[in-house]
């Protein structure tokens, strides 16, 4: 006979549990203790198995005759409602250990060998304040483009679109992380293209082809610190970035191949970057060993020699050159890009030497020896045009300039 919910009401506990048959299968057993419980039997492969529906009265008899139904369902397609349960436990508890912040911090500590301890402190504080607290408790697996454009949005409304820009990026790398993990079935946020602003590319201030002659005769007659003035040269010289040149170290220079190899770990794309050196490059530097030879540094700090030279050391002498607002430190990479490129060298042998980073994923496979014998001949021409640039007339205006100051 099947239950009513006067009956089960009705229900009283026993020295041994017992149970009432409802129908398909339900049942309740009544535990000595007063707590009733719906069971489902059933067979499958031929085998007698019981499964757990509910609790009542927290369940009706309605509701545990209707999820008895849906087991039945599927029984007929042949699946263990048993199985099905574990399963759907499995899944819930992995997505519960896949949420989108968890994934991202295995990401990050799986990554962190390849950025500098600062920078990657930066990528997870990014998360922390603008990505975590809107979806990080989401199973990454079930965040849709729109989720994530809504968090983008707010970080956009503030008129933070660089940091938009690079949030994008680095969840797509967190994403991508969960693709070849198995967390996540694809990256979302090329979805995202084109619903977000840019920012304006910022192009660094440089000096043109025309004011090189009267940069160099000025930074030829400067009167300042000598390294200064040499690092000032180098840095023109060989292409790289500010933080590579001042943190240069003499155990990185091979003076017989002719070439400055800089370890990935400082390099702003963790790779190993090769320099070849010009004939005025090495002339410089042994000038350089009768300063600082006894120094891990080239350019070490004169305030404390264990570290290198301080960032305002080029900046300010810029500008007590005169190129206040003219000219960034940075903007020398430019001026030579654009030199180079007008002159008809190859392009990517010059992106090669800025070792600048190639979204093309087949030119992306990156070799630092790629094109060495080619970027040998363009910084050697380069250095050349750089000291014909020193012209007699041009250093003798300085000269006079500097005279009547």
């Amino acid at each position: 006979m099947a239950l009513t919910d006067k009956a089960l009401k009705a229900l009283k506990p026993r020295e041994t549990q017992y149970k009432k048959s409802d129908e398909k299968g339900l049942y309740i057993l009544v535990h000595p203790n007063g707590s009733r419980y719906f069971r489902f039997k059933y067979y499958f492969d031929a085998k007698e198995k019981h499964l757990a529906v509910g609790v009542y009265p927290e369940m009706s008899l309605a509701q545990a005759r209707e999820k008895v139904l849906e087991l039945r369902k599927q029984l007929k397609e042949n699946i263990d409602p048993a199985y099905q349960k574990k399963l759907e436990k499995l899944t819930s508890k992995i997505s519960s250990e896949n949420t989108f912040e968890a994934v991202a911090k295995e990401w990050h500590k799986n990554s962190a060998n390849k950025w500098s301890t600062k920078h990657g402190n930066n990528l997870l504080r990014r998360l922390e304040l603008d990505v975590f607290p809107k979806v990080g408790f989401r199973a990454i697996k079930d965040i849709t483009p729109l989720e994530l454009l809504s968090v983008l949005k707010e970080v956009e409304a503030r008129n933070a679109l660089d940091i938009v820009k690079r949030l994008r990026q680095i969840c797509g790398q967190v994403f991508r992380y969960g693709v070849v993990t198995g967390k996540c079935a694809r990256d979302i946020t090329p979805d995202l293209k084109g619903a977000i602003k840019t920012a304006p590319h910022k192009h660094y201030a440089h000096i043109e082809e025309k004011d090189l002659p009267e940069f160099m005769a000025k930074l030829e007659n400067y009167q300042g610190d000598i390294q200064t003035k040499l690092a000032f040269k180098l840095l023109i010289l060989t292409l790289v970035r500010t933080i590579e040149l001042r943190g240069m170290r003499w155990s990185e220079i091979d003076f017989k191949e002719k070439i400055w190899k800089v370890p990935a770990e400082r390099m702003k794309k963790r790779r190993l970057h090769l320099v070849p050196l010009s004939k005025q490059v090495l002339k410089i530097l042994e000038e350089l060993k009768k300063l600082n030879s006894g120094y891990e540094y080239v350019f070490p700090n004169r305030n404390n020699p264990t570290k290198f030279m301080s960032e305002n050391t080029l900046i300010y002498t810029l500008y007590r050159l005169g190129y206040h607002s003219r000219a960034t430190v940075h903007g020398f990479r430019a001026t030579a890009s654009t030199i180079l490129n007008e002159k008809g060298f190859n392009s990517d042998h010059i992106e090669m030497q800025l070792a600048h980073a190639h979204d093309n994923k087949v030119r992306a496979s990156y070799n630092h020896a790629q094109y060495l014998p080619q970027r040998c001949s363009m910084l050697q021409w380069w250095a050349d045009f750089v000291e014909g640039k020193i012209k007699k007339s041009d250093t003798d205006k300085v000269v006079n300039f500097l005279a009547k100051k």
